[in-house]
C-alpha cells in the first residue's frame, strides 16, 4: 500500500538536521576510540610482561648454569693445586725437593729509622712579656 503517488516529487522537501544526534554520535565515537586505545595499550603491556617473564627465566637459567660452571672450575682449581698433585707435576718437570745445603741464609739488614724530627714550637706568649 502506497500513500504517495509514484509521480510525486519530493526534491523540494528538506530534512532538518538533528544537532543533538550528531553530538551524541561524536561522543560515542570518541568514547569507543578511547576504549579501544585502552584495550590495545593493556594488551601491549600484557604481552611485554609475558616477554619479560620469558627473558627473565632464560637469564635465571643462564645464571644458574654459570654458577654451576664457576663451582666446577673452583673445584678443579682446588684439585690442581693440591700438594700431592703439585709434587708429582714438579717431578715430571725434573724438579727435586730442596736439600738443606741449597738454602742460603743472609744476615738481616738493619731497618732504616723513619722517625721524623719535629721542630719545637715555642708556646710562650710574647705579647704579655713572659
Amino acid at each position: 500500500m502506497r500513500r504517495l503517488p509514484q509521480n510525486h516529487r519530493n526534491s523540494q522537501v528538506r530534512r532538518e538536521r538533528d544537532k543533538a544526534a550528531l553530538s551524541r554520535l561524536a561522543l560515542l565515537l570518541f568514547s569507543g576510540l578511547v576504549l579501544a586505545c585502552g584495550f590495545i595499550l593493556a594488551a601491549r603491556h600484557h604481552f611485554a610482561a609475558v616477554q619479560y617473564g620469558y627473558e627473565s627465566e632464560i637469564l635465571r637459567q643462564e645464571r644458574q648454569r654459570l654458577a654451576d660452571e664457576r663451582q666446577r672450575l673452583l673445584l678443579e682449581k682446588e684439585r690442581a693445586s693440591a700438594p700431592d698433585r703439585l709434587e708429582s707435576a714438579a717431578r715430571q718437570f725434573g724438579l727435586k725437593p730442596l736439600s738443606p745445603g741449597q738454602i742460603e741464609t743472609r744476615p738481616a739488614a738493619p731497618k732504616p729509622n723513619h722517625r721524623r724530627e719535629t721542630a719545637s714550637v715555642d708556646t710562650t706568649d710574647d705579647i704579655g712579656g713572659q
